[in-house]
């Protein structure tokens, strides 16, 4: 066999290989949509603050790229989310529901130490009265130890 059609097969085999290799990792990623990065983690709260906002400016396809940006949702997901949240439903998907909220406020005994701190004692009491269901002395006991 001469040297020309040696490096012909061999040219039409590394072609091939190209090719094939090509072709495989294709038909690997189709349909598959990783979320790009965002740039900033919204808590659910803004998210839904912005959501709202992009629906009421009629731009829902800003609204679905962001949802899906920020919970990697897909398309379809998305779109059905936010058609549901612009006719006031609200959104129940996992991925949105399992963004972190605002962050919750002080335990009862910081709230309750702060208004006695400030002189408001009695306000206190009150709160702790409110929010635990104790009578009046067991309130009152606790405040003082705080």
């Amino acid at each position: 066999m001469p040297a020309t059609e040696l490096l012909i097969i061999a040219t039409t085999l590394a072609i091939l290989a190209a090719g094939a290799t090509i072709l495989i990792r294709n038909r690997n990623t189709r349909g598959r949509i990783t979320p790009a990065p965002s740039r900033v983690q919204l808590t659910r709260d803004q998210l839904d603050t912005q959501l709202h906002t992009l629906i009421q400016q009629n731009k829902m396809i800003h609204a679905i790229k962001l949802l899906r940006e920020q919970t990697g949702m897909g398309l379809r997901e998305a779109k059905d989310a936010v058609d549901g949240l612009a006719a006031g439903r609200p959104i129940s998907h996992p991925a949105y529901t399992a963004l972190a909220g605002t962050p919750a406020q002080p335990d009862l005994a910081t709230r309750a130490r702060h208004l006695k701190e400030a002189g408001h004692t009695e306000q206190a009491i009150l709160l702790v009265r409110a929010e635990t269901g104790m009578n009046e002395e067991d309130a009152a006991t606790f405040v003082g130890t705080l």
